[in-house]
């Protein structure tokens, strides 16, 4: 372990306070491994700053001392980005302090917040006013604004409200040096020059620390049907997608597909889980239908689209949920599956982007080269189709052991990682790079993508402090 200077544990202590700092090894525990436990490492200290100023005060110690610093927000991610590496000479920078929701305006239709409020208590606090924001996903209880922001997370509204790039008007960032940009601009018209805001979107703490955003709101949901419907193939679910949403317009906000391994898996291991149909079927989708009045015909243009369907044989069966609980039992039943699937044993998570036009063909071809070269493996494929966001996981053969399975891992990442790049796509569709990743972004992205990338990294944080080993 790197020998930390002397003086600036104290000098933390006096910029935090007692509560900002940590040093206890067992009170550091929960900090260096993620929720999965598939990542862990070491740290020389926890800082947990309490206002903008202090993560200032803390990024400026750290540089002038050459520390690498970690950022972590509710540690829900799925790639390792927020957990530091084993030397125990860096240290994490946990945001969950900055909790604040510093300003609504609800004429301007923007909420203004910390990094670390949770994404539920953010959706609370706009419903209070009659609003919604829109990013809903499964950690949505215990991830935070800090964290949806540094990974641009996207979620099951993408269809219709796009992801966190696209809610985010304004940003406020304590630069690696300490510095603190002030961006929190509610604007939505702003030509001025490069939109600053983007490059830490997304960067995984690589770049900055974002310690609030001005956000965007949206009216209130005050009709929604929802909708579970089996279909004979992923090309009948990309043909239906196009139908609903001529038919629907922006009142369709969810068309989420799954496989009936996917189902098969939730059934087995999700206590109370059941399925809607008396016999199964290849493939499902769960389309949910929203709109800001409270009468909304919704019933009758969900009928009206999935009638015409019946018609081309694109739907099989369908059952539209009568009550609240039964939306979130169908709903359930799609968010189950990747919690389902860790108890089939080890599970290889990919989670890639294609054209929505391309989904079947990648699912076929990449169906057909797995099984050819690993036979007797289980894809559980399923994921937001309305926007090109497949999570195309692997599990073992049945009864197999686990040890060849996860020897096999980069292998079979390979098999997917090339599939995706035939047509184009994204070896990471919402879940950013973190460490898990990074090695294959070198491979996949193009060379002149990445030479721009750490031009930028090199103009930011030329001292290579922020968030080190991750995404580069």
């Amino acid at each position: 372990m790197t020998r930390l200077p002397e003086d600036l544990l104290p000098a933390l202590h006096d910029a935090l306070g007692e509560a900002g700092l940590i040093t206890d090894a067992e009170r550091m525990q929960s900090y260096l491994s993620d929720w999965r436990n598939a990542y862990r490492g070491q740290a020389a200290a926890v800082l947990r700053p309490g206002t903008t100023e202090e993560v200032a005060a803390a990024v400026r110690l750290c540089a002038q001392a050459g520390v690498a610093l970690v950022p972590q927000g509710g540690n829900t991610g799925l790639c390792g980005g927020s957990i530091p590496d084993a030397s125990g000479a860096q240290m994490v920078l946990s945001l969950t302090r900055l909790k604040r929701i510093r300003e609504v305006d609800v004429a301007n239709a923007t909420i203004t917040v910390e990094a670390g409020v949770i994404l539920q208590q953010l959706q609370d606090a706009a419903a209070e006013v009659g609003r919604l924001f829109p990013l809903s996903l499964g950690a949505e209880g215990s991830c935070t604004v800090g964290g949806n922001l540094a990974t641009n997370a996207g979620g099951t509204a993408v269809l219709r409200y796009g992801n966190m790039r696209d809610l985010a008007l304004g940003l406020e960032v304590v630069l690696p040096d300490g510095r603190i940009w002030d961006g929190l601009r509610g604007l939505r018209k702003d030509n001025t020059g490069y939109d600053l805001k983007q490059l830490f979107i997304g960067s995984e703490g690589t770049l900055g620390i974002i310690t609030a955003a001005v956000l965007k709101l949206f009216p209130a949901l005050r009709s929604l049907t929802t909708a579970w419907v089996a279909l004979p193939s992923p090309q009948a679910a990309v043909t239906l997608l196009g139908q609903m949403r001529g038919l629907c317009g922006d009142r369709l906000t969810g068309f989420e597909l799954m496989s009936r391994k996917s189902l098969e898996f939730v059934l087995r291991h999700v206590a109370g889980a059941s399925d809607p149909f008396a016999e199964g079927h290849p493939w499902y989708v769960l389309i949910e239908l929203s709109d800001t009045q409270p009468d909304a015909a919704l019933n009758d243009l969900l009928e009206q689209g999935l009638g015409e369907a019946f018609e081309q044989a694109l739907v099989l069966d369908a059952v539209v949920a009568g009550s609240q609980a039964q939306v979130e039992a169908l709903w359930a039943l799609r968010e189950g599956i990747s919690e389902a699937q860790n108890h089939e044993g080890p599970s290889l998570k990919h989670d890639i982007s294609v054209p929505v036009s391309r989904i079947p063909d990648f699912i076929a071809r990449t169906d057909r080269a797995l099984q050819q070269a690993f036979p007797g493996v289980r894809v559980v494929a399923y994921g937001h189709v309305g926007d090109g966001n497949l999570h195309y996981n692997i599990s073992k053969p049945p009864g197999s052991d686990d040890a060849p399975f996860k020897a096999q891992a980069e292998a079979i990442m390979r098999v997917i990682y090339d599939s995706t790049l035939e047509d184009d796509g994204s070896i990471s569709a919402e879940h950013g790079l973190g460490q898990s990743k990074r090695a294959a972004a070198q491979h996949y992205k193009a060379p002149l993508e990445l030479e721009l990338m750490r031009s930028i990294k090199q103009a930011l944080d030329p001292a290579g402090l922020m968030n080190p080993g991750k995404l580069l």
